[in-house]
């Protein structure tokens, strides 16, 4: 489906139309598809299986990119070393203190880069993950640059008889700014790689940052048009949080003015801004993101959790009188 901005004064005045999203929100949430779709909350169990990223180990570059210290968004069941059978049984106990009547869970193979490696590591991986009773899926996250026919075959095969979903790390839609963070691969990968994906039938989400160096808001709001052409199922945001220890640290250390930085009421009617410019069948998995404070510097929207972020984006929303997709026309 294509789909063209159109600034329309009236809408302002305008309702939402009745029965858009099924979930009484004013967007397209994620969770609510998923319990529709299979009855129940199917909560995710971060994995880390020992991978690494090109930007890592050479192939395309040195140091990973600039902001990324996966141990401050891994919980602390995740760990290297571990099998992910008992990564499995560890973080389904941690997760039954919060979600006591989920009964079954996705695999989510989180770390790094979760196809790189060959094929038949793969197969050993996900079917390992896959055999555990409480098991129904699996979710791979991944680079763009890191898959093939063979293994989106393979992932496919896996789509027929599980829950199964490939969630791309695309982080910006503007080739300067991927460079600029070290990703090592453009945008036309991701486009390439959402493609091949979706074209077997697989789902697939991607991962964006808002507030990378050099974006500005209307770069970010630019985006969403690139967005909303890929074959997406579903999208997570987070704006950027600067981690310590990181080459991005030491980055807006020396060029603060680089950064766009939003205060949290700043980004509430800021992402409203980009679902009003998001297609309305594209899922929201998460707009924003929570890490622990001990990896941060400055936590300048407090320790506010993620179910009162969403609390506050649905009364912003309310308030604006605005939707996901308000400023699209299809054509």
């Amino acid at each position: 489906m294509h789909f063209m901005m159109q600034e329309i004064d009236k809408l302002s005045s305008a309702e939402m139309p009745q029965g858009l999203f099924p979930d009484g929100k004013r967007y397209n949430s994620f969770v609510g598809y998923f319990r529709r779709k299979y009855g129940e909350r199917l909560q995710k169990i971060v994995l880390d299986a020992g991978f690494t990223c090109p930007n890592r180990d050479g192939i395309v570059g040195r140091g990973g990119c600039t902001y990324c210290d996966n141990a401050a968004f891994h919980p602390s069941y995740s760990t290297a070393g571990k099998s992910l059978r008992r990564q499995l049984d560890e973080g389904i106990e941690f997760h039954k203190v919060r979600y006591r009547t989920t009964e079954h869970y996705l695999a989510y193979f989180q770390s790094y880069s979760n196809t790189y490696a060959p094929l038949e590591r793969l197969k050993q991986l996900y079917s390992e993950a896959l055999s555990h009773p409480q098991v129904v899926g699996i979710v791979i996250g991944t680079r763009p640059d890191c898959v093939d026919e063979e293994k989106l075959d393979y992932i496919a095969g896996l789509a027929e008889n599980h829950v199964v979903i490939v969630e791309y790390g695309i982080e910006s839609c503007h080739d300067v700014t991927l460079r600029r963070i070290n990703r090592g691969h453009d945008f036309a990968a991701a486009q390439k790689a959402v493609h091949m994906t979706a074209e077997r039938g697989i789902d697939v989400g991607a991962h964006f940052i808002l507030g990378l160096p050099g974006e500005t808001r209307q770069m970010m709001l630019d985006s969403c048009s690139l967005i909303n052409d890929l074959p997406l199922r579903s999208a997570k945001f987070h704006q950027l949080q600067i981690v310590k220890g990181t080459r991005m640290e030491k980055e807006y250390e020396e060029r603060p003015l680089d950064f766009e930085r939003f205060t949290l009421d700043d980004y509430l009617d800021f992402f409203a801004d980009m679902l009003e410019r998001l297609r309305p069948d594209l899922f929201i998995e998460r707009f924003a993101g929570e890490v622990p404070p001990r990896f941060v510097n400055e936590t300048p929207w407090g320790l506010i959790r993620n179910v009162e972020l969403l609390r506050l984006l649905d009364a912003r929303l309310a308030a604006r009188n605005t939707w996901q997709g308000r400023l699209l026309q299809s054509f």
